[in-house]
């Protein structure tokens, strides 16, 4: 066993980390979260940190009730990543070109497509589907039916923050290619709306947080959520599979003589809501900045815009709900970056990386996040590393 247990209200808080390195609003949210009257388990990954409603790596495992602030706001947020068939030495010096070719094709930041991609022919998407797919934007909340088309010219593109696409290389020299997006606009203003209507319920006005304000199953409101929220998970899904296409053409086109192949991609959310099964009992899991772990599951865990990333092979460890980090996780705020760091800092720490390395993105530094090697030796009953990869590109909004 290498979680620590501490003490909670209803249910013990499992700890993937040294409790005293977490801070306090950090730890207060976790007491929270084990106050509440359907918590069934908590598990805290090693990249835990304060977060938006309610604390970013926690898995969270209750019966007839989700916390959608405990989803996060951007639902399905999530990885996606490919090997392919080149090597180190098939790269030019200069990966500038190959970045500005991701840029143009890929819109980054709050960019969209002047027009809905057309999937019908994109080699690596399944044109399957997708009619029913966008006949449930139908039925989503009222309150977000008039952003249809933005949310289908946004299908397809990164996003800000700590989006990302990025070339890398593992240890035998292999480039892979890895994606880090969600349901974009949309699925935040999804979250926005439900975590508003669950707060106005009677029964979570006694709730010690109100954040925490869940739906409970059997009611209306619950159905409505659920509705939306698989729905925002398979935009999700869709947007993640259409970017990494996009991105593997760029690769072909860049690299003809070549004649790229690429290994099956593997694909994983981070910030979602599953129907699982544990000690007989289905229980609702919420993991806010941790990616499903089990047993032989591949899964992606990065580090920042310069460090290492990992895939993973999930060793099902129950106690932990079949959870992994999600990443390093933030050590300081993207404020508090912002003031303690200069774009000279950027320049040191992304050294060797073909990456923005302007102030705009001065809070995606490697020095905000927690060292991902810790964070991976902190987990080591949960996962097994199958490759440790390098990025030299990295494309940010």
């Amino acid at each position: 066993m290498s979680y620590t247990e501490v003490p909670g209200v209803r249910v013990p808080i499992r700890m993937w980390t040294d409790p005293a390195s977490v801070e306090d609003g950090a730890m207060q949210q976790l007491r929270n979260v084990s106050s509440l009257p359907w918590i069934k388990g908590l598990a805290v990954m090693p990249d835990v940190h304060y977060g938006k409603g309610a604390t970013v790596g926690s898995v969270i495992a209750m019966h007839g009730a989700v916390c959608p602030a405990a989803v996060g706001v951007d639902i399905g947020c999530g990885m996606s990543a490919v090997k392919t068939s080149l090597t180190a030495n098939d790269l030019p010096g200069d990966l500038s070109r190959l970045r500005s070719k991701i840029e143009q094709t890929i819109p980054v930041g709050r960019g969209m497509h002047r027009e809905m991609v057309d999937v019908r022919g994109m080699h690596g998407v399944s044109a399957t589907g997708w009619d029913t797919f966008w006949a449930g934007f139908d039925d989503l909340a009222e309150a977000v039916r008039f952003r249809r088309e933005r949310a289908m010219k946004q299908m397809g593109t990164l996003g800000t923050g700590n989006h990302y696409i990025e070339i890398l290389f593992d240890g035998e020299g292999a480039v892979w290619l890895t994606l880090h997006s969600g349901s974009r606009n949309i699925g935040n203003e999804l979250a926005d709306h439900h975590i508003g209507e669950a707060q106005k319920l009677p029964h979570n006005q006694g709730l010690i947080d109100r954040d925490l304000a869940v739906f409970i199953s059997d009611t209306p409101q619950m159905a409505a959520y659920r509705r939306d929220l698989f729905w925002a998970q398979e935009y999700a899904k869709r947007n993640r599979a259409i970017m990494m296409t996009l991105l593997k053409d760029v690769v072909r086109r860049e690299f003809k003589k070549a004649k790229v192949a690429f290994e099956p991609e593997i694909s994983c959310h981070h910030n979602y809501v599953a129907e699982e099964q544990y000690d007989g009992m289905d229980l609702l899991v919420t993991r806010k900045g941790a990616i499903r772990a089990g047993s032989g599951e591949y899964g992606i865990i990065p580090g920042s815009m310069g460090t290492s990333s990992y895939i993973v092979k999930g060793l099902g460890n129950v106690e932990a709900f079949n959870s992994a980090s999600h990443g390093a996780g933030r050590r300081m705020s993207r404020g508090a970056a912002k003031k303690r760091f200069t774009t000279r800092d950027l320049e040191d720490q992304t050294r060797g990386v073909e990456c923005r390395k302007d102030s705009g993105v001065i809070d995606e530094i490697p020095s905000a996040y927690k060292p991902i090697e810790k964070v991976m030796e902190q987990q080591r009953d949960l996962v097994q590393v199958v490759a440790k990869l390098k990025q030299v590109v990295c494309v940010k909004g």
